[in-house]
């Protein structure tokens, strides 16, 4: 029997929590349990196991993420509408380290496709990219360049990896300079439809 006050939607949202504090490889069933005080069992009735809580927090994460990237690109195209892209993607990033470190696992394709909203982040990103022109396959690849852009610089920031003296958000503005004038002299693949 589920213990009373405990839903799944309640222990996933304290695992992102958690995640957040102490690290996503950090979060276990038994350290969710001992935030709730509870035993181990208790959280059973709500996730499957520790890969199932994982894929919950990031499909919560990812959620989140796309949510704040939605509502910084509206109304906005081309080089605007990558900048806010980017400064949503980066802050949540930061302001999240747990909860974005669990949007990079890999997740079962299924999950994916039933998934609201990774589906969405799939349409706003495309979205974003058709304004520079994209079709596939070129889409992939741009959405490619600029996840792991994305990605490796707030990796690096949080980790305190730039050492230089300069302005880490002056090197960002820099960077999203960079990938705007690369989108739009994107090198066409003969292969591209349309």
């Amino acid at each position: 029997m589920p213990r009373v006050g405990l839903t799944t939607a309640r222990v996933v949202a304290a695992a992102a929590d958690l995640a957040d504090e102490t690290g996503f490889e950090a979060v276990t069933v038994s350290a969710l349990a001992r935030h709730f005080g509870v035993k181990d069992a208790s959280l059973y009735t709500h996730v499957r196991n520790l890969q199932d809580l994982r894929v919950r927090v990031a499909l919560l994460a990812g959620g989140e993420l796309i949510d704040e990237i939605t509502t910084a690109v509206a109304g906005r195209a081309g080089k605007e509408a990558l900048a806010a892209f980017a400064g949503a993607y980066r802050a949540y990033a930061l302001r999240h380290p747990g909860r974005y470190a669990a949007t990079q696992i890999r997740i079962d394709q299924s999950l994916v496709a039933d998934s609201p909203a990774l589906r969405r982040t799939a349409e706003i990103t495309h979205g974003m990219l058709r304004a520079y022109g994209l079709t596939e396959p070129d889409l992939t690849d741009a959405v490619r360049l600029l996840r792991s852009t994305f990605h490796g610089y707030c990796a690096l920031e949080a980790t305190g990896g730039f050492g230089a003296p300069r302005d880490v958000r002056a090197s960002w503005d820099k960077a999203i300079d960079a990938l705007h004038v690369a989108l739009e002299n994107w090198p066409r693949d003969e292969g591209a439809d349309g």
